[in-house]
């Protein structure tokens, strides 16, 4: 695995830590992880349906 470094918002970041304490994730990594390959996998299923590129993305939240 490759280590990345990114900036998050506070509130976000309280909000994994809360994932965390409640034990739905065993950390903050895989709490990040698991958003990122729900990412993917959600702009996967838009590619092979033929959605077009301005379909709106639930994970695209500022």
């Amino acid at each position: 695995m490759e280590r990345v470094t990114l900036r998050i918002p506070k509130q976000q970041i309280e909000e994994v830590e809360q994932m965390v304490e409640t034990g739905q994730f065993p950390n903050r990594s895989e709490a990040i992880r698991s958003a990122v390959r729900e990412m993917l996998n959600e702009q996967g299923e838009s590619r092979d349906s033929g959605k077009k590129k301005t379909t709106k993305r639930s994970w695209a939240r500022v």
